[in-house]
């Protein structure tokens, strides 16, 4: 059995779906002994290929290279009227304090 079929590290299920190692390989131009190495040493895709194999794949970036390509979440903070807005990243203008730095006030 193949290292992709003994992980279900995002590399290797992206393997996995092009079909085999020496196809991935073809896929980004690299040799099928590098793309074993990758596997075996469970060497983190190279960031320059990460966009190339979301393509190919539909293994989003975020899973393939998160350090390079985190989830960003934003939370809604319910307001009075009923509509969402976005938790501002000052805890002055989360509390409704005005902001003397910015003259600003939620």
């Amino acid at each position: 059995m193949s290292l992709e079929h003994e992980s279900d590290s995002p590399l290797a299920r992206a393997v996995r779906k092009v079909g085999s190692q020496s196809a991935f390989g073809r896929l980004l131009g690299r040799r099928q002994s590098t793309i074993y190495g990758w596997l075996k040493n469970e060497t983190p895709i190279p960031a320059k290929h990460v966009l190339v194999v979301e393509a190919a794949t539909g293994i989003s970036r975020h899973e393939l290279a998160p350090d390079i390509y985190p989830i960003e979440l934003q939370m809604p903070v319910p307001m009075s009227g009923g509509s969402p807005a976005v938790a501002s990243s000052t805890p002055a203008a989360a509390a409704g304090v005005q902001d003397p730095l910015h003259g600003l006030q939620s």
